[in-house]
């Protein structure tokens, strides 16, 4: 959080508080927005600037360290986002390995009802032919007997 945004938060909290009705006390002269802050060590005042010159100069260089801290601040949450990515990356190789086994479960199941499904085949195939030839033996004296009469 900056101090632009921290300033913001506190004038809306002082928006909220209950209007009173102002007291000489009140008025005073307005202060400073921005608090000190030290120069960075990196800089520092040429001899011979005006001090409209080194105000200028130490409110640019402020906002330009403001800027580097938050682009610092974001370097440290995207290694964060990387890590928490790292972390998904293996969870979801793991996951994977899980999916594998199922799916080669699966296939073993396949296997199996195939096979059990084409026993049942043969053995109903065996049977019909059983049945079909008990039907020829038990129809085959009836047919001799028939041709029998016949003649």
């Amino acid at each position: 959080m900056d101090t632009i945004d921290l300033e913001r938060e506190i004038e809306e909290e002082f928006r909220k508080l209950p209007i009173r009705e102002s007291q000489p006390i009140d008025f005073a002269p307005p202060s400073v927005r921005a608090p000190e802050l030290k120069m960075p060590d990196y800089v520092e005042h040429s001899d011979g600037a005006t001090e409209i010159g080194k105000l200028s100069a130490e409110a640019v260089v402020r906002e330009y360290e403001a800027a580097a801290k938050d682009i610092e601040a974001l370097g440290v949450e995207l290694i964060e986002q990387a890590r928490q990515c790292e972390v998904m990356s293996r969870e979801a190789l793991a996951v994977t390995e899980e999916l594998k086994e199922t799916a080669a479960r699966y296939r073993a199941e396949a296997k199996r009802v195939f096979v059990q499904i084409e026993s049942c085949s043969l053995v109903t195939a065996e049977v019909r032919k059983i049945c079909e030839e008990m039907k020829e033996k038990i129809a085959a004296p009836a047919l001799v007997e028939a041709q029998a009469n016949e003649k």
